[in-house]
């Protein structure tokens, strides 16, 4: 007859132990559990969201990518490669030459993504990160281009335009692969001396306009005081003319500028040839 199997716990009790055919039983249950968890990890995928997925079965690239969300695949012949459509910066660096032969460097920010419509082409045609293969070396050919046509001055001075010609030249080679969003200029190298002839430059030219503006200054007073006393004159001849054919005005205003104490002598307008005139007098009433 077989004996018990059991064994002693902490306290020295007896513990049953389960029988062999059980014991083999969970075993299998428990190896079972395993590989039904581990098939569905592994037949299961989730494209997260601003990716798209590639499906590779075997080393096939399927020809439509997968959207965003759960799904299923074959388990361990199929593994799904995410594919970021996000927008995404990185920075470049362009070293050109301009029209005068002077030595540029360019601190880019190019800012790209990836068309939903490409990712399927970009990861069958090119390795790695595409901005390495088909961005920045063609933005670099076009700052290149666009540079050559700019003296070094006109290139600190016309960086908008730069940026925009920059922008549509890149657009016209990368073509529609990817999406060249924008290109920000953030600094612009040149040589302690250039940058030195061009500043000293610039300063001449806005102490040039401000000598421009004193002197136009100056001549519009002078033109201000050249038609104030031309109306002046102006005036005082329409005067003089009013008093010829109006001598009643002229005794008015003799009467007008006299203070009341006799002589009174008024003096003409500086138009007559005349002497004063003296104010006839009436005699004063005598007081009773």
């Amino acid at each position: 007859m077989p004996s018990p199997n059991y064994s002693r716990g902490p306290t020295g009790s007896p513990v049953n132990l389960p029988s062999g055919p059980t014991l083999a039983k969970l075993i299998g249950a428990a190896i079972l559990v395993f590989v039904v968890v581990l098939f569905g990890s592994a037949g299961t995928f989730v494209v997260e969201p601003g990716t798209r997925g590639i499906k590779v079965t075997l080393g096939k690239v399927t020809d439509k990518f997968l959207p965003e969300g759960f799904g299923f695949k074959m388990p361990l012949i199929t593994h799904v490669v995410p594919v970021t459509i996000k927008q995404r910066t990185t920075p470049l660096t362009a070293q050109c030459f301009s029209s005068d032969l002077q030595q540029v460097m360019l601190e880019l920010r190019v800012l790209y993504r990836v068309p939903e419509g490409s990712v399927v082409q970009i990861f069958k045609q090119y390795a790695g990160d595409p901005f390495d293969s088909l961005i920045a070396p063609r933005i670099q050919e076009a700052m290149k281009e666009i540079t050559a046509a700019y003296t070094a001055e006109q290139i600190v001075k016309d960086r908008e335009a730069i940026k925009q010609r920059a922008i549509t030249a890149a657009r016209q080679k990368i073509g529609q692969i990817l999406s060249v969003e924008d290109i920000v200029i953030r600094n612009i190298d040149l040589s302690h001396e250039l940058e030195a002839a061009i500043e000293a430059k610039m300063v001449a030219e806005q102490e040039a306009a401000r000598a421009r503006f004193t002197q136009l200054l100056m001549q519009v007073e002078a033109d201000t005081a050249v038609i104030r006393a031309r109306g002046e004159a102006e005036a005082i001849r329409i005067r003089g003319e009013a008093l010829k054919l109006n001598p009643a005005f002229l005794r008015l205003q003799i009467v007008e500028k006299w203070n009341g104490h006799s002589p009174l002598v008024i003096p003409q307008p500086a138009d007559s040839s005349q002497s004063g005139l003296l104010l006839p007098l009436a005699p004063s009433p005598v007081s009773p």
